[in-house]
C-alpha cells in the first residue's frame, strides 16, 4: 500500500484563487513583454495539459490559444474525447495532427527500438509540431510539465520539456489536481490514472514504480523542507524508495538544465554574459 502522512499532505494544500492569479499575471507578463499575444499547447487529454489550457485561456482569452491534439496510431480513443472535452469546456481553437506517418518512417528502419525510445520519438516529433504550430499562430509554446515530473526527470529532453514558458513547472501533481479541480476541469480528466499514453496501456505510476502522492510527499520534505533522507524513511517511507527518489532527481539534472558550455574564452555565453533575462525590454 502508498504510504500517505497526513501531515505531510496538507503542506501540499494550496490555495488555488491565489495561485490561478499568479499564474495568469504570470502568463500575460511573460508572453505580452516578448512582442507575443496568444499561445499554443499541445492538449493529451491529461489534467497537465488541460489545466495548462485553462489558465492560458483565462489569461489571453479563447480567440488566442490554439490547443493541439496530436493522437499516435495506438493512442487510446478517451485520450482524444478528454482532450476535446476541455478544449469544448473552454472554446479555443483547436487542430488535430496525427503523428503516425511521421514517425512510422523511423519505427520502420529501427526494428530494434524499444517502447521507451519510440516513446521519446513521439514527444519529439510533438514539439515539432508545436512549434510550427507556434510560428504559423503567432504564439507561444507553453508547457505543460509539472513540479514532480520536472524533478524525477520524468520526461523526454527537448520534446515534453521544451516550451517557452511553463505555469505548473512549481507545483507538485497534487496541487495541480487542486488547481484543476478549481478551473473547472472535468472530473473524468481529474481522476483518471495519470498516463503519457505513449504504448497502449501505459501509466505514469506503473512505469515509475511508484505512486504520485508517495513522490510529491518526499520530494517535498527532501528539497522544500530539505529534510535529510534519515528523517523522511523514519516516518514510515521505504528506504529503497527514498533513496531512489533522490538518486533520480540527481541523475536528470541535466534534463533540467540548458546545454552546458565549455569556457574557452573571458566572455563565455551562459557563464560570464550574464545580462539581466529580459535585457531590452
Amino acid at each position: 500500500m502508498p504510504v500517505i502522512i497526513p501531515e505531510v499532505m496538507s503542506k501540499l494544500d494550496i490555495d488555488p484563487e491565489l495561485v490561478t492569479r499568479i499564474l495568469v499575471h504570470f502568463l500575460q507578463e511573460e508572453i505580452f513583454k516578448v512582442g507575443f499575444r496568444r499561445a499554443v499547447v499541445g492538449v493529451s487529454g491529461g489534467i497537465d495539459s488541460a489545466t495548462t489550457l485553462a489558465l492560458c485561456t483565462r489569461a489571453l482569452g479563447p480567440e488566442n490559444v490554439l490547443a493541439v491534439r496530436m493522437p499516435y496510431r495506438t493512442s487510446s480513443p478517451r485520450s482524444l474525447e478528454d482532450a476535446q472535452a476541455i478544449i469544448d469546456v473552454l472554446g479555443v481553437h483547436h487542430e488535430t495532427v496525427d503523428i503516425t506517418p511521421m514517425v512510422e518512417p523511423l519505427f520502420e528502419i529501427t526494428p530494434d527500438m524499444d517502447k521507451r525510445r519510440r516513446g521519446n520519438v513521439m514527444a519529439r516529433e510533438r514539439m515539432i509540431i508545436l512549434y510550427d504550430r507556434s510560428a504559423a499562430f503567432g504564439g507561444l509554446v507553453v508547457g505543460t510539465g509539472n513540479k514532480t515530473e520536472l524533478l524525477l526527470g520524468y520526461t523526454t529532453l527537448f520534446g515534453d520539456s521544451a516550451s517557452a514558458v511553463n505555469p505548473l513547472g512549481d507545483l507538485y501533481k497534487r496541487q495541480v489536481r487542486q488547481l484543476a479541480a478549481y478551473l473547472g476541469v472535468p472530473e473524468q480528466i481529474i481522476t483518471k490514472p495519470p498516463t503519457a499514453d505513449l504504448w497502449v496501456g501505459q501509466t505514469d505510476e506503473q512505469e515509475l514504480g511508484f505512486t504520485y502522492d508517495e513522490a510529491d510527499q518526499i520530494l517535498y520534505l527532501l528539497f522544500d523542507a530539505r529534510w535529510t533522507e534519515e528523517e523522511v524513511i523514519a516516518l514510515g517511507f521505504p528506504e529503497p524508495l527514498v533513496y531512489g527518489i533522490k538518486e533520480r532527481v540527481r541523475r536528470n539534472q541535466y534534463k533540467r538544465m540548458p546545454p552546458i558550455i565549455a569556457k574557452l574564452s573571458q566572455r563565455t555565453v551562459g557563464i560570464d554574459f550574464r545580462y539581466p533575462r529580459d535585457w531590452g525590454y
